[in-house]
């Protein structure tokens, strides 16, 4: 699980909603779903992360719950939905801040606490290491933690967009591939 050319690990940090498993829609904005009924896990995620596990990566989610804070959903609901993608898919730890942008924290996105706090904890180098996301939170996350790239689901929300620089993609299974290639081809 190590890069050939040092002793700390690589990672790649996936926005949950909308990047692992489908977002709720509603008025054009993203939305978790409400249940472990309605959590449906995207084409290609499963591929995805096991590919890239397999190149040494760490799978790793950073999600912004805000809904646990406002009371919207409860916390048991949030661990089954979680224990549901860990047991399903090849992901090596999930980050969760369940604050509010009024909480001004460092962990919700866009602040870089989460993959900092991952990073700290697992050994990663973040200048090694990818994000895949489909919100200008995510992204800008990945950009102020120092990640080597961040990758941009664009699924035309009624929101603000992500600042460049990010590469553009259509799943987290097209991020993986193009992850995997960077490596094969040293670009990026």
């Amino acid at each position: 699980m190590f890069p050939p050319s040092g002793n700390c690990r690589r990672a790649v940090f996936f926005d949950r909603d909308g990047v692992i498993n489908a977002s709720v829609i509603r008025n054009g904005k993203p939305f978790p779903p409400d249940s472990i009924r309605e959590m449906q896990i995207l084409p290609g995620v499963k591929d995805a992360l096991v590919s890239l596990r397999n190149a040494g990566y760490l799978n790793i989610i950073v999600t912004n719950q805000p809904d646990i804070r406002t009371g919207k959903q409860s916390i048991e609901v949030l661990v089954a939905m979680h224990r549901y993608l860990e047991s399903n898919l090849a992901i090596d730890h999930i980050e969760v801040c369940t604050h509010v942008d009024a909480d001004i924290c460092n962990c919700r996105k866009p602040g870089p606490g989460m993959l900092l706090q991952a990073a700290a904890r697992f050994g990663i180098e973040i200048s090694a290491s990818y994000l895949v996301g489909d919100r200008w939170r995510d992204i800008e996350a990945g950009q102020r933690a120092g990640c080597k790239a961040n990758y941009f689901i664009d699924y035309q929300y009624a929101e603000r967009r992500p600042v460049e620089p990010f590469v553009m993609v259509d799943s987290a299974l097209q991020a993986a591939q193009a992850i995997l290639l960077a490596d094969i081809t040293n670009t990026i």
